[in-house]
């Protein structure tokens, strides 16, 4: 009893942060829901619709660095809630878009806050709660994410379905002025006054080779999911051949898989990081692989989706926390440089599965492209870990967690 009453508590102001991730997350994820109907009622073709992942991811990858150093000067509730309404504004604007090109413009400014909302979040959830729960903290933050997967994909997938796609953007519009709510509410005020960002100085601790290595490693990791998940609609309904309907229960089996990875995976980096970081790319690339051969199986791809859903998103709080780790100094630059990462992964994924299949075996393919990606990224890991068994990477580690806040 007295084990349960001593354990610590999570802080509300994580929660909030969910909130306002889950926003985040829906509006990223709901467009592959979306995929036919925007294809047909914007008559592009489901390649070029699918662009609007990578012009999002894009967004992210460009505007987290940018909007970082913009509003280093604010105390960090301030920037989450300045976020949040950039974030609002962007999905109003998709709901009004009356053509291709307006659609994508909006999708890119909703991005924009994105890979900053997450860099410093991030930050604010690792300084909430005490040493050993970081990576549980940040899992945490991104479970808004994987919710976003588990309740809103589908829910926006069944609003696109019965009441057209744009219905989807008004539904997130509205999500967005709660979590700005939530936030607003709950975050607590920064203690003291806000440092101002040394940009150039950041990007110099950024530039230290192990975190390279580690944002390298982020991005093939999440091309490799997002080369299938982009395209998972018309893979269920023209592979599979499901029905169009039955894309939103599937994507509910692959959100709660997200839920269950995410939170698996920041439990297990808490007590071994590099272990869960290899093992969770193995996983995925495994999965990856062998899905090519499920492919024609109803139940078989339901039971992947999940399976797909706990390994994809069991990598996402390690990233994270080893390149947080190996960052000297400037953590919410860094922070937002992973999240940049993650969305180019996101970017260079959605383009390559859409070469696979425009100009290559096309939709059955999609899988085992996808699978070698991670392994790529196993790779890069396997020799990052090897310059840590190295003394003078050990020296510089150990330097660099110490004068981390």
């Amino acid at each position: 009893m007295r084990s349960l009453s001593t354990r610590p508590r999570t802080p509300l102001a994580l929660y909030a942060l969910t909130a306002g991730a889950f926003g985040i997350g829906t509006t990223e994820f709901v467009i592959m829901g979306l995929l036919l109907q925007v294809s047909a009622d914007l008559h592009v073709s489901i390649a070029t619709a699918g662009l609007l992942i990578s012009g999002y991811a894009l967004g992210v990858f460009v505007g987290a660095p940018l909007l970082t150093a913009a509003t280093s000067r604010l105390p960090h509730k301030t920037a989450l809630i300045a976020l949040m309404i950039i974030f609002t504004i962007g999905n109003l604007a998709s709901a009004l878009a009356p053509g291709y090109a307006v659609l994508m413009i909006a999708r890119v400014i909703t991005s924009l806050a994105h890979g900053t909302f997450f860099g410093v979040g991030a930050v604010v959830a690792t300084g909430l709660v005490a040493e050993d729960r970081k990576a549980s903290a940040i899992s945490i933050m991104f479970t808004g994410l994987t919710v976003a997967t588990l309740l809103g994909v589908p829910a926006g997938a069944w609003l696109g379905l019965h009441f057209g796609w744009r219905s989807t953007f008004w539904a997130v519009s509205a999500i967005g002025v709660l979590a700005t709510v939530i936030i607003a509410t709950l975050v607590p005020a920064d203690r003291g006054e806000q440092a101002p960002m040394n940009f150039v100085e950041e990007l110099k601790g950024i530039a230290h080779p192990q975190v390279l290595l580690g944002l390298l490693i982020t991005v093939l990791g999440f091309a490799g999911v997002f080369a299938m998940f982009t395209y998972i609609q018309p893979i269920l309904t023209r592979v599979t051949g499901f029905a169009d309907s039955a894309v939103s229960p599937i994507l509910l089996v692959f959100g709660g898989g997200m839920v269950v990875g995410n939170l698996l995976g920041g439990r297990l980096a808490d007590k071994h990081l590099v272990m869960t970081l290899l093992g969770s790319l193995v996983a995925l690339a495994i999965v990856l692989g062998a899905m090519t051969f499920a492919l024609h199986s109803k139940p078989a791809m339901i039971a992947f989706s999940a399976l797909f859903g706990i390994v994809g998103f069991a990598t996402v709080a390690p990233l994270q926390l080893r390149v947080l780790q190996k960052a000297t100094g400037g953590q919410v630059l860094a922070s937002s440089f992973n999240i940049a990462a993650f969305n180019l992964g996101n970017a260079i994924g959605a383009w390559l599965g859409g070469v696979v299949i425009s100009h290559g075996p096309g939709l059955g393919a999609v899988t085992w492209a996808a699978a070698l990606l991670p392994l790529l990224g196993l790779a890069v890991a396997l020799y990052s870990v090897r310059l840590d068994a190295r003394p003078s990477q050990r020296m510089a580690t150990t330097a660099c967690v110490e004068a981390a806040p």
